[in-house]
C-alpha cells in the first residue's frame, strides 16, 4: 500500500493530465456540433472494421463445416444428375436405358461427413485416415464417398478416428458396372499413377465404347448402386485372354482429397451380417454347419 501512495505521489501531475484530456475531450465533442459528428464519424467507422475482422474470423473458422455440408450436399447432387440422366435415357429410348430400379438415391442413406488428416498415394498399401470414428456412428465395412465419387472402405475404427483403405490401395476390390451396359468387374489398382485403376473380368461377350462410366454396382453391402468411379480410357485384354481388362480415369482426385462422406444405412448393414452369417455357416469344403 505504501509503494502504491508513493507511486500516485510522484506520478499525480500525470494522472491530473490525462484526467483533465479526457474532461476537455468530452466538452469539445458534446458541445460542438461539427467536432461531434467527426467523432460520431469515426468511431462508428472503427466500430464498422471490428465487426467485420470479427465476421471474418468467424467466417474462417466455420470454412470446416461448410466444406463438410458442401461435400455431403454434391454427393447428393451427384446422384440426382444421374438418376435425371437415366430417366432422360428412359424417355428417347436409347439403347444405353440403365435401369431407374438400380439406382439408390443418397438421400435414402445417412451420410456422415468427415475431414481426410491423413492420406498416402505413392505406396502399393496406400491408406486415408479420417476425423470421425465409433464416437460418430462409424464402424468397420462402411463406404466412404467424395463428391465426385467412390474413395474406398472403412478398415479400422478407434473412437475419434478411422483408417480406410481407398481405391489406391492393392488390396482394395469393388464390385462395378459399366453404366448403361450392365456388365461387371471389379475395382483394382496396380499402383503407379494416382488418377487410374482398371476394372477387371468385364466378360469378353461385353460392349461398351471408351466415355463410358463405371459406377457401383450395388451388390456389395458397402455401396449402394450408382456412385460414379470412374470413365473408360482404354480396353486391353486379360492375361488369360478370357476377359477383358478396362483402363478407367478415376472421378475421386486423390491428390486433393479433403472432404468425404461416410456411407450409412441400415438396410446396407442388414445386408452385410446376413452375408456373413451365410458364409460362417459354410464349411471349407463347401458343406453347411450342422446336422443332415
Amino acid at each position: 500500500m505504501h509503494n502504491l501512495l508513493e507511486f500516485l505521489q510522484k506520478y499525480n501531475h500525470w494522472f491530473v493530465f490525462v484526467i483533465l484530456e479526457v474532461v476537455s475531450m468530452v466538452l469539445l465533442f458534446q458541445y460542438n456540433s461539427y467536432q461531434g459528428s467527426a467523432w460520431f464519424s469515426t468511431a462508428n467507422a472503427v466500430t464498422g472494421k471490428i465487426y467485420e475482422w470479427d465476421a471474418n474470423v468467424e467466417t474462417f473458422f466455420s470454412l470446416t463445416k461448410v466444406n463438410q455440408e458442401l461435400t455431403q450436399r454434391n454427393a447428393y447432387l451427384e446422384q440426382q444428375v444421374q438418376q435425371l440422366s437415366d430417366s432422360l435415357y428412359g424417355v428417347t429410348k436409347d439403347s444405353a436405358i440403365y435401369h431407374r430400379d438400380q439406382f439408390a438415391l443418397l438421400q435414402n442413406y445417412r451420410l456422415i461427413p468427415a475431414k481426410v488428416v491423413a492420406n498416402s498415394l505413392d505406396k502399393p498399401d496406400n491408406l486415408i485416415t479420417i476425423d470421425k470414428g465409433s464416437a460418430d456412428g462409424i464402424h468397420k465395412d462402411m463406404g466412404v464417398i467424395s463428391g465426385t465419387g467412390v474413395v474406398g472402405i472403412v478398415y479400422l475404427v478407434a473412437q475419434h478416428y478411422s483408417i480406410v483403405i481407398p481405391v489406391l490401395n492393392v488390396k482394395s476390390n469393388i464390385s462395378c458396372t459399366i453404366q448403361g451396359r450392365g456388365y461387371f468387374g471389379y475395382l483394382r489398382w496396380k499402383g503407379g499413377v494416382s488418377e487410374l485403376a482398371y476394372l477387371e473380368e468385364v466378360p469378353r461377350h461385353a460392349h461398351f465404347k471408351l466415355g463410358d462410366y463405371v459406377v457401383t454396382s450395388g451388390y456389395s453391402a458397402v455401396f449402394p448402386p450408382g456412385v460414379r468411379v470412374g470413365k473408360i480410357l482404354h480396353v486391353f485384354n486379360s492375361a488369360d485372354g478370357l476377359s477383358y481388362r478396362v483402363q478407367l480415369r478415376l472421378s475421386t482426385d486423390f491428390a486433393r482429397l479433403r472432404d468425404v462422406c461416410v456411407i450409412d444405412d441400415a438396410v446396407m448393414k442388414e445386408r452385410l451380417q446376413i452375408m456373413r452369417a451365410a458364409q460362417d455357416s459354410i464349411m471349407p469344403d463347401g458343406n453347411a454347419k450342422g446336422k443332415n
